[in-house]
């Protein structure tokens, strides 16, 4: 069975939602963020990204990893394309072309929108006050957003989705990248094209399996 090291307040939310989407059964290792816990390396610490065992896994000391019938995969992106590879169905490619076209839009999202989103995610404190300085750093992280997220408007204002015209492993990838983003309201009303699909993609039930056991992990 497929392993999964890694707390679901994590980018292996990823993971967990595709392997909802593909029916496939896993165990989850819940193995916690080392900056959450007060004291990672306390012997009665929780399994975390400083715990020895999880290091002989991952060297980077980053989740998820997972256990894949003897093969470790890290890095989320990898590991979602790898199971949509292997375990095929209308999420993983057809073919060669769609392959190259999901990890393309993958790859975009983590290197164009990916760090500014995860900056708004971080500083942008929906309906509370924020720091000046903070709230310039949001500023400036959204306004850098413009212009990668008006790529996925034009391409998603005539296609319901970014591949083969149906939901896929590169929908996920892309919306669990601009859900960081998803709460700053000005960023995101330019955009209805985006808004749509991404609440498209978050009524799917497997999403919605992976968003209720996020939920139930303490914060």
């Amino acid at each position: 069975m497929l392993t999964i090291h890694g707390v679901t307040r994590s980018r292996a939310s990823r993971v967990i939602w595709l392997c909802h989407e593909l029916d496939l059964p896993f165990r989850q290792v819940p193995v916690i963020q080392a900056y959450r816990i007060g004291n990672a390396d306390a012997p009665d610490a929780s399994p975390n990204t400083r715990s020895p065992d999880f290091l002989a896994l991952s060297p980077a000391g980053a989740i998820p990893v997972i256990e894949d019938e003897g093969l470790v995969l890290s890095e989320s992106l990898a590991i979602t394309l790898h199971l949509a590879r292997k375990h095929g169905g209308p999420a993983g490619p057809q073919d060669y072309a769609e392959d190259a076209l999901m990890t393309q839009w993958s790859i975009y999202g983590a290197t164009a929108i990916e760090p500014d989103a995860l900056t708004i995610m971080m500083l942008h404190n929906r309906g509370t006050l924020q720091s000046a300085d903070d709230a310039g750093i949001v500023a400036e992280a959204a306004e850098r957003l413009v212009r990668p997220l008006k790529v996925l408007e034009d391409h998603l204002a005539t296609h319901a989705y970014l591949v083969g015209g149906r939901f896929t492993v590169a929908d996920l990838n892309l919306a669990e990248i601009v859900r960081y983003a998803q709460g700053h309201g000005p960023l995101m009303e330019p955009f209805p094209a985006i808004r749509a699909w991404l609440s498209a993609c978050q009524d799917r039930p497997a999403f919605q399996a992976m968003w209720a056991a996020r939920l139930a992990e303490p914060e």
